[in-house]
């Protein structure tokens, strides 16, 4: 099952970058275990940020998660980590999504500056909730599955039917003939 663990919004200062704000997921694991997860996706949210450059996109494999970070150009940088099952589409998505609503409600003058004490977004745990299931948050990744399911079930049928096969056959035969008719 795909699980979404972390969402991070951070400020890349010239040296260092800044907690805006996080919120996390932990209850797959036990309630031992949950400090030091949460230590460790915070050290490593940090540290990505401060090693992408301004303005880029970057997805990286650490273990059995996977973290996808986004510094914008105005040094705003968004960062989710997801198990290795997470479609990091919908991982991008979510982070461009949850930066332009930040950046909404929070003035960038106010960024170098902040504290997380000190930042109201609780959008964060609701879009951490919302995307657990991406096929449903996603309406592209729900639409794929959809086309996906709906191939599989044309193909049983078409295969099922040896009249709807030899139909086929025929067609082929018939466009082939014709394509070589083109062609001369």
């Amino acid at each position: 099952m795909v699980k979404l663990y972390c969402i991070s919004i951070l400020y890349k200062g010239a040296t260092n970058a800044t907690w805006l704000k996080s919120a996390f997921e932990l209850q797959s694991f036990s309630f031992f275990q949950r400090g030091s997860v949460q230590e460790f996706m915070s050290f490593f949210c940090k540290t990505i940020v401060e090693r992408t450059i301004p303005a880029s996109r970057q997805s990286v494999k650490e273990g059995e998660y996977m973290c996808h970070v986004y510094v914008r150009a105005d040094n705003l940088a968004g960062v989710v980590i997801t198990d290795l099952e997470y479609p990091s589409r919908v991982s991008h998505t979510l982070i461009t999504k949850i930066l332009d609503e930040f950046v909404e409600r929070v003035p960038a003058a106010n960024w170098p500056n902040l504290q997380e004490r000190d930042v109201a977004f609780p959008q964060l745990n609701v879009y951490l909730t919302k995307y657990q299931n991406p096929r449903e948050a996603d309406a592209m990744t729900k639409i794929q599955e959809d086309l996906d399911e709906t191939k599989i079930i044309l193909v049983r049928k078409i295969c099922s039917s040896p009249q709807t096969l030899l139909f086929l056959k025929k067609k082929l035969y018939y466009l082939i003939s014709k394509l070589k008719l083109e062609k001369l």
